[in-house]
Formats: C-alpha cells, structure tokens, sequence
C-alpha cells in the first residue's frame, strides 16, 4: 500500500469539517438577498406605495377592518412576522433536537420562504393585503431557518473556530446581497431600455430574491449532515415549548442573560435594517436608485466589516468588540436624525457606517452564543436565539411605527431607536461571558 496516499482520521474529520463549513456558508449566501433585495431595498418603500394606492382620503387602509396608517402598515406586518414565528420556532427547535434531523427542517422552512417571496411579483395596483401577507410568510420562514442554519454551527466548528467560521458566513452573506443588488440596481434604473415599467421591475426584483434563495439552498441542503442524538420526549406545542426551553435556560443565568442583551440591543439592528429605506425615501426624499446605492454600499463595506471586526475579536475578545460596535450604532443612529433632506452623499456616509459595523456586530452575537448553549441543545437552545434575533423584534417595528403615526416624522421615529443599543450596552457588559460559557459546560477559549 501507498502510505503517501493514507490520510489519518484526524485529517479525514478536518477535511469534512471545512467541507460542511463551505456548505454552511452558501446559506448565508442564499438568503441574505431575501434581507437585502427585499427587506431591506425594495418592499418597504413598495408596499407602502401600494397601500397608499389603497388608502382613503385620510390615508388609512382597514385590514380586517383596523384603521391603520398606510405609512405604518409595513412596520406593523413585520411585527405579525415575528409573532408568527415566536409560535413556530421552539416547536421546530425542539423537534430538530429530538430527532437530529435538521436538514429535512431546514429545506421546508427555505423553500417556504423562497416561494413566498418569489410571489411577491404579483404585488401590484392596490394588493397590499397580499403583499401583507407574503411577507409574513417569507419573513416568519426565514427564521425558522435561520434557526436551523445557527444551530449546525457548534457542530460545524470548534470552539477557537467560531469566530471566524461565524464572520466568514455574515460576509459570503454580504457579497452575495451586493452581487444582487448590482443586477437589481441595473435593472430598476434602466427599466425603459427593458422595455418594463418600474413597478414590474421593482417586482422582478422582489421575486428573483426567491429565485436565488431556492437555488443556492441546494448547497448547504448537499453537504450539511445530520447528527443523530439521544431520544428525548416529544416537543411540545407552541409557547408551551418556548416555555419549557426557557425554564431550562434558567438553569444557565448567565446564558439567559445573554439573551436578554441581545435582545434588546439586536432589535434595534433589525429595526434599521428594515425601516432604513423608508427613513430614506419618505423623509429625506431620496430616489429608490440612490437607496440601492446606499443599500450596495452597506453590503460591500459589511464584508470587510465581519472580517475586521473578526480579527478584532481574535485580538480583543468577542465581548468587547461587540460592545465597542453598540457604540458605533448609537453614534451613527444619532447623527442619522440630522440628515439633511434630499443630500444623498450624507446619506452614503450614513450608509456607510452602518456597513462597517452591521455585519460584525451580527456575526459575533452568534459565535459568542454559541459557547453559551449546553452540548445537545443546539437548536432549542437556537430557537430562543433566533426569537431574540427576530422573534422579539416586532417591538422595534412597533415602536417606530407608533412613533410615525404619532408624530407624523420618521425622524422622531428613527430616533426612537437610540435606546435599545443603550440599554443592550449596559446589559451586555453585565454579563461574565467566561463564567458564562464554563456553566454552560463547554471549554473556555483563551480569548473570549
């Protein structure tokens, strides 16, 4: 036998860890152009416009007989989104943890979301109840997995791994949202020389964001694999399992704790990305071609972002790198307010400090967490992540919505948001991460 050609055990596992890792990253990939393409760009502006066309001569439309300011009903079917899947996600959670089959999961809850989203091109004339409904749909299955996706990586990567296996995966999210956006940005802005309207060619946008999603999942659904794990008792239904899962956290305080920063703090994160392009067409009024811009703008300067601020972690901990970017959001989040009406160049440089710290901020919220979840519990203990990440971010939505339709300003409004990187400033800094992650079980790295 050839002994140049037997490979060790130890090289075989590397080989399928960065194998899985590769795979892992290509969900990023998929359906970052949903958050981008379609939450981020193109929706809110659109939906808006669409239920202005279906309002009265007060400006409210009436879903289900509710009177609601046509303004405000984009932020309000994000908030039913997430309330959707605060009732899904512990029940699939558990369910995954149970029986170690994630991928089946994962491919359900994708293409959910994908075909959702691909119908959005026949959001058009004054359909905004569908375009309502789409959205929480697609938005309610991007967390489910997402979910799914956080959880494979304990299992994917190492402790001293994470970090870097975690920003690797924000930025492959980026590129491919900024690849996106270039064909989006080509196609709305020269829509005449198509032949297409704009409104059908913001709705091929919306749909090619499923299109993309569907396809690229094919990747990670190849090379991920299950784990078969330990029997457990059966999943119970709804906020009865998020229940249990909670309970269970109270066991790991400090894992709870955790949560409850990131809560907060991410919330305001989420809140952003979705009311930026709002914010920037309704009251600074901007073009939605310069929106695109600012919106690429923010994806190519968030790869480099998850990738410095990875290293930055490496350096300086995870911890305070996370606490050194709630800064930056709070600084950037502030000066926003005082953006001068139809000035794009000030609103790239807001743009562009967004970008700079949104995609690092994310990544190491994920790895950090990942040393807080006891061996086992992956996507249980994720399914409360994933509510914190999005589950709980209605309250964002909700606060800036209600501040609109009470102040009539967005800039009220958008600096509504300044406290939740405040207190989730202060709430992060209370929490031991290194006792944290020792409670929880599993090793301390040198540098956390």
């Amino acid at each position: 036998m050839d002994t140049d050609t037997v490979r060790s055990p130890a090289a075989d596992d590397r080989a399928g860890r960065r194998r899985e890792q590769r795979g892992w990253y290509f969900y990023d990939w998929a359906c970052s152009v949903y958050s981008t393409t379609v939450v981020t760009v193109f929706l809110g502006p659109y939906l808006t416009t669409v239920a202005e066309a279906a309002a009265d001569a007060d400006g409210f439309v009436h879903p289900l007989g509710v009177p609601v300011r046509a303004g405000s009903f984009f932020a309000y079917a994000v908030s039913l989104s997430v309330v959707v899947a605060v009732l899904v996600m512990p029940l699939v959670g558990a369910a995954a943890d149970r029986t170690g089959r994630k991928k089946p999961l994962l491919a359900a809850a994708a293409y959910t979301g994908a075909a959702a989203t691909a119908g959005m091109f026949f959001l058009d004339g004054d359909r905004y109840l569908l375009g309502g409904l789409l959205l929480v749909v697609a938005n309610a299955a991007q967390s489910v997995a997402m979910m799914l996706y956080n959880s494979y990586l304990p299992q994917i990567a190492p402790p001293e791994e994470r970090d870097a296996v975690s920003s690797r995966g924000w930025a492959f999210g980026y590129a491919a949202g900024a690849l996106v956006l270039v064909a989006n940005l080509v196609l709305y802005t020269g829509h005449d020389s198509f032949g297409v309207s704009e409104g059908l060619a913001v709705r091929i946008c919306l749909a090619s964001a499923g299109l993309w999603w569907g396809a690229f999942a094919l990747i990670p659904l190849r090379r991920l694999r299950d784990r078969r794990t330990p029997a457990r008792e059966a999943a119970l239904p709804g906020f009865r399992q998020l229940a249990a899962t909670v309970r269970d956290m109270r066991r790991h305080p400090l894992t709870l704790a955790f949560l409850l920063a990131y809560l907060v703090y991410n919330d305001g994160i989420q809140t952003v990305i979705s009311q930026a392009s709002v914010y920037g067409s309704k009251e600074l009024g901007l073009g939605q071609s310069t929106l695109i811009v600012a919106v690429l703008l923010v994806q190519v300067l968030a790869v480099a972002g998850a990738l410095l601020l990875g290293r930055l972690a490496r350096r300086y901990g995870a911890k305070r790198t996370i606490l050194g970017s709630l800064v930056a959001w709070t600084l950037t989040l502030a000066a926003g307010y005082f953006l001068p009406a139809g000035a794009p160049v000030w609103f790239f440089v807001l743009a562009a400090g967004i970008g700079l710290v949104l995609g690092g901020s994310q990544a190491l919220s994920r790895s950090l967490f990942s040393h807080l979840v006891p061996p086992g519990k992956e996507a249980e203990y994720f399914s409360a992540y994933e509510i914190s990440d999005r589950g709980l971010s209605w309250l964002g939505p909700l606060l800036f919505g209600l501040t609109y339709q009470l102040t009539g300003s967005y800039r009220d409004a958008i600096l509504s948001l300044v406290g939740f990187f405040v207190l989730g400033f202060v709430l992060l800094a209370r929490v031991p991460v290194r006792r944290a992650i020792a409670d929880a079980g599993n090793p301390v790295p040198q540098r956390i």
